[in-house]
């Protein structure tokens, strides 16, 4: 291990190694594709891509299209929002105290704290009133303690991120490769 690596704490190591593992798959394929959003033995359908181009919601709520925009964002660089917000809702469920405070710190050390090593943080761009009010939420952590950040970063991705994925060539080609495989479905038939 590199001299940089092995003065970080523990937890920041043991989460970017989660986050490795967790976006392992979309980080070696930039140029993502239907093969790269499957699911198991499952793939989006054409008519769940398109639900997907009514609301930004819509395309979080579903499995396959939050695959889909989590590998945008990492073909943009732009990863950590994405992972802040599943975090932040993942943290949203934890009903022990004790994880939550625990939960809480990390999350906050991971995508907030200004101070986090860069080699393995993924800042969010949040405002500096926000973060201060996040900061002072941690000293009582609650399952609504990341609300308004999580709120900034979704407006964020809806606003920006959102419309640059549904013109992405990579969307198009989705689309197409669906309806390609649709009509070849519907000439056998």
């Amino acid at each position: 291990m590199c001299k940089g690596l092995a003065l970080l704490p523990t937890t920041c190591l043991e989460r970017a190694k989660e986050l490795k593992a967790k976006l392992g798959s979309f980080l070696q394929k930039p140029d993502w594709s239907l093969a790269s959003c499957k699911i198991g033995k499952t793939r989006p359908t054409l008519e769940q891509c398109m639900r997907w181009k009514e609301s930004f919601e819509k395309l979080l709520s579903n499995k396959h299209g939050l695959m889909a925009f989590t590998a945008f964002l990492v073909s943009e660089f732009s990863e950590e929002n994405i992972a802040f917000y599943v975090a932040c809702e993942d943290f949203r469920s934890t009903k022990s105290a004790a994880k939550l405070a625990v939960k809480a710190q990390r999350i906050y050390d991971e995508f907030i704290c200004t101070d986090a090593p860069r080699e393995v943080s993924l800042q969010v761009n949040i405002d500096h009133e926000t973060r201060d009010i996040t900061r002072a939420n941690l000293k009582d952590p609650s399952t609504s303690c990341f609300d308004m950040a999580q709120h900034r970063i979704y407006l964020l991705m809806a606003k920006d991120c959102y419309p640059r994925f549904l013109r992405s060539p990579a969307y198009k080609d989705l689309i197409s490769q669906l309806r390609a495989k649709c009509t070849s479905i519907s000439k056998k038939a």
